[in-house]
């Protein structure tokens, strides 16, 4: 596992453009993807994540074209997900210039596609997504969303976890459905439970809205800080978040 803390813009694709929505939904403009991912690479970012967000419930691929041309002008590890579904289309997602891919429902509705991907691709280059929002009624308290988390499955968000942790996947990258682009702050709860349950680094996702949202979510076990609404939008800057756990004695990349 990393000994430093990096820091992961997310571009939300729909229709070539770089979007955002608050709980999966009211989604808008935040941009091109090109110059996003460019800007973002010269402000200090250490990974960046491209998420074709409506390509599982249209069906489709991920768009390559976009994949191809943020990838260009990308000068750290990208990560892609939306879509995938194959080993195929992983690697067609790898040739076009990613460097990881990122699989959520597919794997869920196929837990084989798991140790295909990792045979077809290398584990290194998989990260396992997993869309979670609370559900007392469950062991952990947290159920596993699909479909961009429209759909949900009534399988244990933790339990799912261990599952593809087992499995030898370096990543896992949940994203809670309250808190994404609610900028309340991530959900401290979920990322604890997962780093008790799994080896994998975890992934924090959902819910940035200030700087000390970002400091809590190391000190709950995140060891990748994604965010998208806060980055987007300027109100906190890469370099400006780094300076900052640097100042709280925080290690980063």
């Amino acid at each position: 596992m990393s000994g430093k803390v990096r820091i992961m813009p997310c571009l939300d694709m729909q229709d070539g453009r770089v979007v955002k929505g608050v709980h999966f939904v009211d989604i808008r403009d935040a941009g091109d993807p090109v110059e996003c991912a460019r800007a973002y690479c010269e402000n200090g970012a250490d990974e960046l994540a491209l998420l074709d967000i409506t390509a599982t419930v249209e069906g489709r691929a991920t768009m390559l074209d976009v994949v191809g041309r943020v990838a260009a002008a990308t000068t750290v590890p990208l990560t892609v997900g939306g879509g995938i579904s194959d080993p195929a289309g992983a690697e067609a997602v790898l040739k076009a210039g990613a460097d990881k891919v990122s699989v959520s429902s597919a794997a869920f509705r196929d837990p084989d596609l798991i140790p295909r991907l990792i045979k077809a691709i290398g584990a290194e280059r998989l990260t396992v997504a997993i869309d979670v929002d609370r559900n007392p009624a469950l062991p952990s308290g947290y159920e596993v969303y699909i479909n961009g988390g429209r759909t949900a499955t009534g399988a244990d968000a933790i339990e799912w976890a261990r599952r593809v942790d087992g499995f030898g996947v370096p990543v896992i990258l949940p994203t809670s459905k309250a808190g994404d682009g609610a900028q309340t702050g991530y959900d401290l709860p979920v990322i604890r439970a997962l780093r008790k349950a799994v080896a994998a680094e975890v992934v924090a996702s959902g819910g940035a809205g200030s700087l000390e949202h970002f400091y809590e979510a190391v000190q709950a076990g995140a060891t990748i800080l994604l965010a998208a609404s806060v980055f987007h939008f300027g109100k906190i800057r890469v370099s400006e978040l780094k300076e900052y756990l640097l100042r709280k004695g925080i290690s980063v990349a």
